[in-house]
């Protein structure tokens, strides 16, 4: 561990702005969001169940069920999702656009430019567009609406508070992760979803809370629905070594799959853009292209968990694999970009499931749909670009613990081939359209491996006028408040002395944080021992050596073990008269007053 590194798990004072009390004081609150998420997941799927039971069926019932398990005259399979279609453009004319989409990039965009408000009519026409959607045959999921309802869960309780953004954000994400594992029992793989797509941070300010409310969100959803395994898995065994290595043909063809589905939609999109008619009638339009799919393969329609578990289980027919594959793929892709509403994990899982247990028919056998889960993990990898989620999604739906490096063969191998030919994923792509930069990379912010120290002026030779070290005009009181952290200006603390002071022991990333929240651009270095002995001045040029170095790690290249020739050649210059170092390698020696 880097000195750098130790010091900042230091206990987190003002200048990082991560306060633990507030990390409690969310976690409380993301508990009633937790439930409440949970009961919103529930009460969607018994909708979606009762809507699909009267449409299809023509019978009052909740349970799941998507159509085609019963001959339905043609007719109805045509005119169902037109009808539907119409529908959710109605309530998203004249309720809210905001229904519109499939849920995730709603809530990004939500959290990026939205200060994480969300309307409280977008908590209940959601799902109750979505639940119409996929109840008159949509071939979407439950889990956008979900996301979007459940995040407005806690957004709303967020507006109600005095609140920040960012702890606004995470209670919207704890809500859209609480309904995410509420509706699949699975906890971890809805936690990594949110920090791999929604949080776009991994830090305890936001772990801890989201992680809260999804606990409480499944301790409620065993209560409610039962604590078994969504689609369990029989007769598991290891996959040998070469079954491992296999996996990368549904990881590379999961990918290309993922390349292709995403090029679809929004191919769809630009098409129904350019189409002389109000994005009211879109949906309807959809709606047409899924009811003539249906004609095909009519269990290619609806929210199809019974489908999913069919290609789980190995129990599904090549007939019915080859229909999923080409006729879902494409009638999700295409209405999707209509503007409809519905979710894409649940179509995802189907493609995904039906793309393994093809390539299962020539593939070694392993264990009854074994290929399918490594399609599954593959194309969840793909075109989500979230490999880990797509690896622990696929563990927890079916509890086959045993074949996780397989699935992380394929979830990656997808997740490469997806990063290296698209630019963007299916949601990251909906929201470059909309004007707005996210990115889907993170890293160690380079302001935190160095201290104040390394980059300040020591003794400057002229100290600004307008700073001051606290004690030599601003008397003890500010010295404390510097010791504390720092404090906002009023009850006697001047304005910028005492403000414009770090000590020798922050971090580049704390010092920019100071200089920021005060809106000033230098700063009096102290020792922290001493906060009245002047140790230097740092000034926001100075900043740009942790980017430097950063970019110097990154881009420089070198070969660090030598050749024969490049040896002989140091031995020639080590022999000759006067030879020393000549590296010029800065001088990396910490002071130990500082430490």
């Amino acid at each position: 561990m880097t000195a750098s590194r130790a010091a900042s798990e230091r206990p987190a004072h003002l200048g990082d702005f991560t306060l633990g009390p507030r990390v409690l004081l969310i976690a409380l609150l993301a508990l009633p969001v937790g439930g409440a998420s949970a009961v919103a997941a529930f009460l969607l799927l018994r909708l979606i169940g009762l809507i699909t039971n009267l449409v299809f069926y023509q019978r009052v019932a909740t349970g799941l069920i998507a159509p085609g398990a019963v001959h339905h005259p043609g007719w109805l399979v045509l005119a169902a999702p037109v009808g539907g279609g119409l529908v959710v453009g109605l309530m998203a004319r004249y309720g809210s656009e905001k229904i519109r989409g499939h849920g995730m990039p709603e809530a990004i965009e939500a959290i990026l430019i939205g200060g994480s408000r969300v309307a409280p009519r977008v908590a209940v026409l959601k799902p109750v567009s979505a639940a119409v959607s996929i109840g008159t045959g949509g071939p979407f999921g439950a889990e956008g609406p979900i996301i979007m309802t459940g995040g407005a869960v806690g957004s709303i309780l967020a507006q109600g508070l005095k609140l920040s953004a960012d702890e606004r954000k995470t209670l919207l994400v704890a809500g859209a992760a609480g309904g995410m594992a509420a509706t699949f029992n699975a906890p971890l793989a809805s936690v990594l979803l949110a920090v791999e797509l929604l949080l776009f941070e991994w830090r305890p300010r936001s772990l801890i809370p989201v992680a809260t409310a999804v606990s409480i969100a499944t301790i409620c959803r065993g209560l409610m629905s039962g604590t078994g395994a969504i689609f369990p898995v029989e007769h598991v065994v290891r996959p040998g070594a070469g079954e491992q290595l296999l996996t990368l043909i549904p990881g590379l063809t999961g990918g290309l799959l993922a390349v292709g589905a995403t090029g679809l939609v929004y191919l769809a999109e630009d098409a129904f853009s350019r189409l002389r008619l109000h994005w009211m009638w879109w949906p309807a339009v959809g709606g047409l292209v899924i009811g003539l799919g249906g004609l095909v393969e009519p269990r290619a329609l609806g929210v199809g968990y019974d489908v999913i578990d069919q290609l789980l289980t190995g129990r599904a027919g090549l007939s019915l694999i080859l229909g999923i594959l080409v006729v879902k793929t494409l009638i999700w892709s295409l209405s999707l970009g209509s503007g409809t509403s519905g979710g894409v994990l649940a179509p995802v899982f189907m493609i995904g499931g039906a793309l393994g247990a093809l390539e299962g028919t020539v593939l070694p056998h392993v264990f009854p749909g074994f290929w399918a889960m490594a399609g599954l993990a593959a194309v969840v990898g793909g075109v989500m670009r979230s490999p880990f989620t797509g690896v622990v999604f696929t563990l927890e739906l079916t509890r086959a613990w045993s074949v996780l490096p397989a699935l992380l063969i394929a979830s990656v191998s997808a997740y490469a081939l997806s990063a290296l030919v698209l630019k963007r994923s299916v949601l990251t792509e909906k929201i470059a359209r909309r004007g707005l930069h996210l990115t889907r990379e993170y890293s160690t912010d380079p302001l935190e491996a160095l201290f104040a120290h390394e980059v300040m002026t020591r003794n400057p030779v002229e100290r600004p006028a307008d700073l001051t070290v606290p004690g030599e005009s601003a008397g003890a009181r500010d010295g404390a408040a510097l010791r504390d952290g720092f404090g906002p200006p009023g009850n006697g603390r001047p304005a910028l002395p005492g403000r414009a002071v770090v000590f020798a022991d922050h971090t580049l990333r704390e010092v920019a944080n100071i200089l920021a929240h005060h809106n000033v651009t230098r700063a009096l270095v102290v020792h922290r021992r001493a906060p009245h002995r002047l140790a230097g001045l740092i000034t926001l040029d100075q900043l740009l050596h942790a980017r430097r170095r950063d970019l110097h790690e990154e881009l420089h290249r070198e070969r660090l073990l030598p050749t024969r020739r490049s040896a002989r050649a140091v031995k020639v210059s080590e022999a000759a008269p006067g030879a020393g170092d000549s590296s010029g390698a800065p001088d990396e020696k910490v002071g130990a007053e500082y430490k």
